[in-house]
């Protein structure tokens, strides 16, 4: 009998150890691959991250927050403490289940919402007003962020087929 209870204690052990590697949602396999690849973002060799680089990791791990999301999701830190602040994998885990549980707009939502524009009905926006639309409402983009989105969407008259640009945008 004095040996049942050590036996029992090893298993009672092990078992908290893997309880946070797995949050719901998520297989051991995908916490392997998050891990990986926040590993990749970590230019100290500390295994940690800078607050600043966690967006960039929630985009490599198929999420779109927007840096208003990540901010929030982080107790919304100063821009120095973005800059200055570091946290490891066990606390970017739990951020990442709250991002992933968040809706995300699909795809006829976004032909829907750009459908607004297309003032013919033939399927297709100005690519000057969808340029003013992008820089101007919502999570303003810069300039050279819309030329890079914008490159090679616009036909010979500026038109964009915009279910075409959402397709891309959201392959991207």
């Amino acid at each position: 009998m004095g040996d049942a209870p050590p036996a029992e204690a090893a298993p009672a052990e092990a078992a908290p150890a893997e309880a946070p590697a797995a949050p719901a949602g998520f297989s051991a396999d995908q916490v392997e691959d998050f891990k990986e690849a926040f590993g990749l973002f970590d230019k100290v060799g500390d295994n940690q991250v800078a607050y600043n680089q966690v967006a960039d990791i929630m985009r490599a791990l198929n999420q779109n927050p927007t840096n208003g999301e990540v901010k929030k999701l982080l107790g919304s830190p100063s821009a120095e403490d973005m800059a200055n602040k570091r946290m490891n994998f066990d606390t970017f885990l739990p951020l990442l289940a709250k991002q992933d549980a968040v809706q995300k707009g699909t795809y006829d939502d976004y032909v829907e919402g750009l459908r607004v524009f297309d003032k013919e009905g033939n399927g297709t926006v100005l690519g000057a007003e969808l340029r003013i639309v992008l820089g101007t409402m919502g999570e303003k983009m810069k300039e050279d962020e819309i030329d890079a989105l914008m490159q090679g969407q616009e036909d010979d008259n500026g038109a964009v087929n915009y279910e075409a640009f959402v397709k891309h945008i959201m392959s991207v």
